[in-house]
C-alpha cells in the first residue's frame, strides 16, 4: 500500500506522542502526511495523536484556509510521574534542537555528556 511506512519492530526511546510534538513543534503548520511520513507513522495513527494531545491540552489548532496551524502549550507539565515539574518546552528544546542539527550537518550529533 502507497504511503504507509514500514512498521517498527522493537524498543524505542521516544513514544510516538513525542515524535508527533516534536515534528509539530519544528513546523506549526506541516500536514498530517508530512508529520506521518517524518514520524514514520500512519496518517491515521497521527490523527489519533493530534485528537489525544489536543484533548490533554498540550496542542491546540486553528483553521488557516486549507492548513491547520497548531499552537503546542509550552508551560504544560509532562503526564509521567517520574518527569514532574518537567515542561514540554523542555522536551521540545531538547528534541527539535538535536533536529535542526541533524538536518543541517547530515549526521547524526553526539549525545550530550551527562552532568
Amino acid at each position: 500500500m502507497d504511503g504507509v511506512p514500514e512498521p517498527h519492530t522493537g524498543w524505542t526511546f521516544l513514544t510516538n506522542h513525542a515524535r508527533v510534538l516534536a515534528a509539530i513543534a519544528d513546523n506549526h503548520s506541516a500536514r498530517i502526511r508530512d508529520i506521518a511520513a517524518h514520524c514514520r507513522l500512519t496518517e491515521r495513527a497521527v490523527q489519533k495523536i493530534i485528537a489525544d494531545l489536543e484533548q490533554d491540552g498540550y496542542l491546540s489548532h486553528t483553521r488557516e484556509g486549507r492548513t491547520n496551524a497548531y499552537r503546542i502549550d509550552p508551560g504544560k507539565v509532562l503526564r509521567h510521574p517520574a518527569e514532574a515539574g518537567l515542561t514540554v518546552a523542555s522536551l521540545m528544546s531538547l528534541l527539535v534542537e538535536d533536529e535542526a542539527d541533524r538536518a543541517t550537518s547530515g549526521t547524526r550529533t553526539r549525545p550530550h555528556a551527562a552532568t
